[in-house]
């Protein structure tokens, strides 16, 4: 990123017929460009940096004689995606985060312009006849990182039913199986409301109990989740008995407060996967009345038979409008 340098000052004289007394009337230079990244939602990849790697705003033009300032160069504005994290790249240290649309941050700023010579003129020296130049604009390195921004992250344990939840509302096909970590990275799936609304939704890799302390796919996993918007904790009657929804669903909010205690309070509903299997069907009613009456919403839901599916997609458009998802 490479600000512009300011333009130099004017070395001028004022020399005009008839006029017995003339002057200094050098004018200054302009002010170099600044580099501004911006947050722009249209965007979804920094691929255009591979193409363009160097970004540099315009210098200011030098001043001129008659007292004409020079003009300033524009600044650049530069376009990434929603969720890019700036970095430097000679120490790795973040110098910026920009997470929502519409944020700015001056990346390098421009030099500022020298001063012409009729601000050096004074009672003892009366004709200068030197000006300043201009300042170089700053200039430095920087690595951009896309951070996962989906609005619906899936939370569960593995094989709880993530993977095929999102390649059935969307157009995504991970690779699903039935043995645990399945997903070693997170899915993502654009899901259409309507002609004019979508959101995405991200397969977030399954966690086990310990994960907080690097149990599993450990940090990997609760790392892509910080910036989720919206919670679906997916629950079911796991093939061990020893294993239960209500179980599963307490160990989950455990690993999430004990990584960051703010996660506990983000929007979140609490869906029963794999209702096409009779063992999970017949325990919906237990479930609503253990966790309902502590204010979480349940959905009952089978992805393979499309039971509740619908539901399910309401609930979602409904809780990412309230929290302006779409303006």
């Amino acid at each position: 990123m490479r600000a512009g340098h300011g333009g130099a000052g004017s070395v001028s004289f004022r020399r005009e017929k008839f006029v017995p007394r003339g002057g200094p009337d050098g004018g200054d230079g302009g002010r170099g460009g600044s580099v501004i990244l911006e947050a722009d939602p249209s965007l979804a990849t920094l691929l255009d940096f591979r193409y363009r790697p160097i970004q540099a705003a315009k210098n200011g033009r030098p001043g001129e004689g008659s007292g004409c300032d020079g003009a300033d160069g524009g600044d650049l504005v530069v376009r990434v995606p929603v969720g890019t994290e700036v970095r430097d790249a000679s120490d790795d240290s973040v110098i910026g985060d920009l997470t929502e649309a519409g944020q700015r941050m001056v990346i390098a700023r421009g030099g500022r312009g020298g001063l012409g010579n009729r601000n050096f003129a004074t009672p003892s020296r009366q004709a200068p006849d030197y000006a300043q130049p201009g300042e170089t604009g700053e200039e430095l390195e920087i690595v951009l990182v896309l951070k996962l921004m989906a609005d619906v992250g899936l939370v569960g344990f593995p094989n709880a039913g993530k993977s095929t939840l999102v390649s059935v509302m969307s157009r995504a096909r991970p690779k699903i199986a039935d043995y645990p970590f399945t997903t070693l990275s997170p899915n993502l799936g654009v899901v259409r409301v309507d002609d004019d609304r979508s959101y995405v939704m991200a397969d977030i890799p399954g966690i086990i109990e310990g994960a907080a302390e690097g149990a599993g796919l450990g940090l990997r996993f609760l790392k892509h989740i910080e910036r989720t918007g919206l919670f679906l904790y997916l629950i079911t009657q796991d093939l061990d008995p020893a294993r239960d929804p209500l179980g599963d669903f307490r160990a989950l909010r455990k690993e999430l407060g004990q990584h960051d205690p703010a996660l506990l309070s983000r929007p979140a509903l609490v869906v029963l996967s794999q209702a096409d299997r009779p063992e999970v069907e017949g325990m919906s009613d237990e479930v609503r009345a253990a966790l309902e009456p502590d204010g979480h919403e349940v959905l009952v839901i089978s992805a393979v038979s499309g039971a509740g599916m619908d539901t399910l997609r309401r609930a979602i458009a409904q809780r990412l409008a309230a929290r302006g998802r779409w303006g």
